[in-house]
């Protein structure tokens, strides 16, 4: 079953197997985002198309649930914990430093190459580290802003 969005065959068949299946909105758009990294506009009109749901009611599960991200995040993914002991000890200052350092404005969270992303997550779980930024599945703790350039020039090439 071809369609625009690039669906595996793997994902079309759990669409085929859920669609008819009470809360199969939010197992499908999780299995969407596991494949593409995040749901696009196509493949949320597409998921609203095979399901039978009204595009108003796929885009409200999205944007309801913090987990669903709408933007392609960057080949690197950087985390920054906003948990409370990351947070009282600069957590937001670490995502300030890195969003600088890599000119993402404003509310953006990927830089313009497609190389980084940057997003605060709630917790990674190593709050004894505070504050703690992770880059794809490495963790960094005890961090300063002036440990932060360092960090993302090891994943620039």
């Amino acid at each position: 079953m071809a369609n625009a969005c690039g669906f595996s065959d793997e994902l079309n068949a759990f669409i085929e197997e859920w669609k008819q299946k009470p809360g199969n909105l939010i197992m499908i758009l999780h299995k969407v985002q596991e494949e593409q990294g995040y749901i696009s506009k196509a493949a949320a009109v597409e998921v609203a198309e095979r399901t039978g749901n009204p595009l108003a009611r796929v885009y409200g599960t999205m944007t309801f649930y913090h987990f669903f991200k709408t933007v392609k995040p960057g080949k690197n993914k950087v985390s920054v914990c906003l948990g409370t002991a990351c947070y009282l000890k600069g957590g937001q200052d670490l995502i300030d430093e890195a969003k600088a350092l890599l000119n993402i404005p404003g509310s953006a969270i990927t830089t313009e190459d497609g190389l980084f992303s940057v997003e605060p997550v709630r917790c990674i779980g190593c709050c004894g580290l505070a504050p703690v930024m992770s880059v794809n599945n490495d963790v960094y703790g005890k961090l300063t802003k002036d440990q932060i350039s360092g960090i993302l020039d090891k994943y620039r090439t």
